[in-house]
C-alpha cells in the first residue's frame, strides 16, 4: 500500500510539473512579465532582478520540466526530490503572500492556458507539497525505470529538447497561442458585454477625519457622521466581480481620440506592434518600412501601435524613415497581443488572420 501511494505521488507530481513547465516554456516571455511583476516594488521589492526576468524565467521553466521528467524516470531521486521540495516550498510561500496581501491576481503557474486566482494557486501548491513530502520521506522507493546509462541519456535529451524549444519560441512565436488575441479572434466581438452578464457589486466607503483620526463610513452610515468631521477620501470595495470580456483594454488612440472602431472596419489592415520602441529589436525595426510599402502596394492600410511617448515615436520615425502613423495603446495590452517586439499582425474587418514574429515576416501571406 505504501509503495502504491508513493508511485501515485511520483506520477502525479511528475506529470503536473512537466505540464506546468511546458506550458510556460511555450511562452517564456509571458512568464518573464509575470516574474517582473513579482520582482516589482509592490510585491517582493527586488527590482534588481527585473532586467534578468527572461533569463530567470527560462531557467525556471526548463528546470521545472526536467525535474518532472527526472522524477518519472527515477534519475538521481535524492537530488530530484530535494529540488522539488525546495521549489514547492518557495512557490507555496509566494502564492500565499500574493493571495493574502492581494498582490498578484494570477500566479502564471499555467501561463495563459489556465487562469488561477491567488487562493486557487496556493491550494494547488499545498496539494503538491503534500505529495512531495510523501516522496521526500520515501525516497528509497523511487527507483530508476531503466539502467543508469539509459536514464542519464534520456535526461540529457530532455534538457536539449527543452533548450531548443525555448530558443525556438523566443525567435518565433509560442507554438500554441492561449491569449485573447489569437488568430481567428474578432477584437470588437471579444470586447462586447452580453446584456445578461453579471454586474460588479461595489460598496462605496467614505473616509472622514474624526477628532484627528481617519474613520471609514459605509453608505448606510452617512447619516451618523459626527458634526465637525472632515471628508478625506472615497474608495470602492468590490464585493463581487462582474463579467469581464476577454478583451477590455484595447485602444487605438491618436491626438486624444480613439480610432479603433474606424480602423477595425478596414478590410485589409497591417499593424506593427511594439510596446516600447526604445526596447525594440533593431533588426525588427529595420524591416518595417519595407513591409509597409509592400503592404500598401497590395491595398493594405498600415499603422504602428506602441505605448512609447511622442518624442520617442518621432525619433524612431526619423531614424528609420517610417511613412506610417503610430497609435497609442497600453503597454500591458500590447505585450498581451504579441510577444515579439516588434511583431506584425494582419486583420480583416477586425478579425486577426495572421500574427508573425519579425523573424518570420517573409512568411506573411499578403
Amino acid at each position: 500500500m505504501k509503495n502504491l501511494i508513493v508511485q501515485f505521488s511520483r506520477v502525479f507530481v511528475g506529470i503536473l510539473f512537466i505540464i506546468s513547465g511546458l506550458i510556460k516554456l511555450n511562452d517564456p516571455v509571458g512568464f518573464s512579465y509575470k516574474l517582473a511583476e513579482y520582482f516589482g516594488e509592490t510585491v517582493l521589492n527586488l527590482p534588481i532582478f527585473i532586467p534578468f526576468s527572461l533569463a530567470i524565467a527560462l531557467f525556471i521553466v526548463i528546470f521545472e520540466t526536467v525535474l518532472g521528467f527526472m522524477l518519472l524516470v527515477g534519475f538521481r531521486s535524492k537530488f530530484t526530490v530535494w529540488s522539488l521540495l525546495l521549489m514547492i516550498v518557495f512557490f507555496t510561500f509566494l502564492t500565499f503572500y500574493s493571495a493574502y496581501f492581494n498582490k498578484v491576481t494570477d500566479c502564471g503557474c499555467f501561463g495563459d492556458a489556465l487562469k488561477l486566482t491567488p487562493w486557487q494557486s496556493f491550494t494547488k501548491d499545498v496539494i503538491l507539497l503534500f505529495f512531495i513530502v510523501i516522496l521526500f520521506t520515501h525516497k528509497n522507493l523511487i527507483q530508476p525505470l531503466f539502467s543508469t546509462k539509459t536514464t542519464s541519456r534520456l535526461v540529457i535529451v530532455s534538457i536539449v529538447l527543452c533548450c531548443f524549444m525555448g530558443y525556438w519560441v523566443l525567435n518565433h512565436l509560442p507554438l500554441k497561442d492561449f491569449r485573447a488575441y489569437k488568430v481567428g479572434t474578432n477584437i470588437m466581438e471579444a470586447m462586447k458585454i452580453p446584456e445578461d452578464a453579471p454586474k460588479s457589486v461595489v460598496e462605496m466607503v467614505f473616509i472622514y477625519k474624526v477628532n484627528g483620526v481617519d474613520k471609514e463610513f459605509r453608505e448606510k452610515d452617512l447619516m451618523s457622521i459626527p458634526d465637525g468631521a472632515t471628508f478625506v477620501d472615497r474608495k470602492d470595495n468590490v464585493i463581487s466581480e462582474g463579467y469581464v470580456p476577454p478583451i477590455h483594454d484595447f485602444t487605438m488612440e491618436k491626438d486624444g481620440s480613439d480610432y479603433k472602431e474606424e480602423l477595425l472596419k478596414e478590410p485589409k489592415l497591417m499593424v506593427f506592434v511594439t510596446y516600447d520602441l526604445m526596447k525594440s529589436d533593431e533588426k525588427g525595426l529595420q524591416i518595417l518600412e519595407a513591409l509597409n510599402k509592400k503592404a500598401q502596394a497590395k491595398g493594405y492600410k498600415v499603422i504602428g501601435m506602441t505605448a512609447s511617448i511622442l518624442d520617442e515615436i518621432k525619433s524612431i520615425t526619423k531614424k528609420y524613415g517610417y511613412t506610417f502613423d503610430f497609435y497609442f495603446c497600453d503597454a500591458t495590452t500590447l505585450k498581451t497581443i504579441e510577444r515579439a517586439n516588434p511583431s506584425i499582425i494582419i486583420l480583416e474587418n477586425g478579425t486577426i488572420t495572421q500574427k508573425v514574429h519579425y523573424n518570420d515576416s517573409t512568411t506573411l501571406d499578403l
